[in-house]
């Protein structure tokens, strides 16, 4: 990928994470910035979507780490096991034991007595039904191969990037930086190969106007010379 198209996936990976988080964040805490609207403090609107943007470019660069992380891990995946069927069955086991871990751990840390386990296995369904949901979309626009690893990302990277919230366990947060990251890495996914063709198209044509043009010689033809009489 071109430097020029590095930048750009940077940066409107940011903005698409502060302003999902900025829209997103008025709904899922609802409850604490409901009087600012009901007694319409502009001011105060105003300044809790600055922050809620502002944290939403923090979820955004979690996300971007994430996305460039597992870029390596999946390259040294497919050297270490040197087959991708045999990787994608690694992934497959590390995708069902982290959505097990969503609904076990959880539930054995944070519920308490009479507590039901639904909301839990909700959560970890959510999760994984978006993650299939973006995985066929690029499956669809590259290759069929590309399913599991997006699955895997989509499922266990972003996980990962949302453990800080999950060991806190405030609700609002929960729902503000999943629903993030999600949108976050699934845009990631699915414009890096758009991005990747362009980039190729553009070293291509650089290349084109690099090469220098050898110029065209005449060739003489032979019938065309005249040849001097013998003395």
């Amino acid at each position: 990928m071109t430097s020029r198209n590095l930048v750009r996936l940077f940066f409107s990976t940011l903005l698409l994470g502060g302003t999902a988080t900025g829209i997103i964040g008025f709904f899922v805490r609802w409850d604490e910035f409901k009087p600012y609207f009901l007694n319409f403090q502009l001011i105060d609107i105003i300044m809790a979507l600055f922050w809620l943007f502002g944290v939403g470019l923090i979820f955004s660069v979690l996300s971007q780490m994430g996305f460039a992380a597992y870029l390596t891990v999946h390259r040294f995946g497919l050297g270490i096991f040197k087959s991708l069927k045999l990787w994608n069955s690694v992934q497959v086991i590390l995708i069902l034991f982290v959505v097990f871990d969503l609904v076990y751990l959880r539930y054995t840390a944070f519920s308490k007595t009479g507590d039901s386990i639904v909301p839990y296995i909700a959560l970890a369904i959510f999760v994984l039904a978006s993650g299939l949901v973006v995985a066929y979309i690029k499956a669809k626009q590259t290759n069929k191969e590309a399913f599991i690893p997006a699955v895997f990302f989509m499922v266990v990277v972003t996980t990962l990037e949302w453990v800080p919230v999950l060991r806190v366990n405030e609700e609002g947060w929960v729902y503000l930086m999943l629903i993030s990251l999600l949108i976050c890495n699934a845009y990631q996914l699915l414009i890096l190969h758009k991005l990747n063709e362009k980039s190729s198209l553009e070293k291509q044509q650089k290349s084109k106007l690099a090469s220098p043009k050898i110029p065209k010689t005449k060739v003489n033809n032979p019938k065309q010379q005249k040849v001097k009489p013998s003395k």
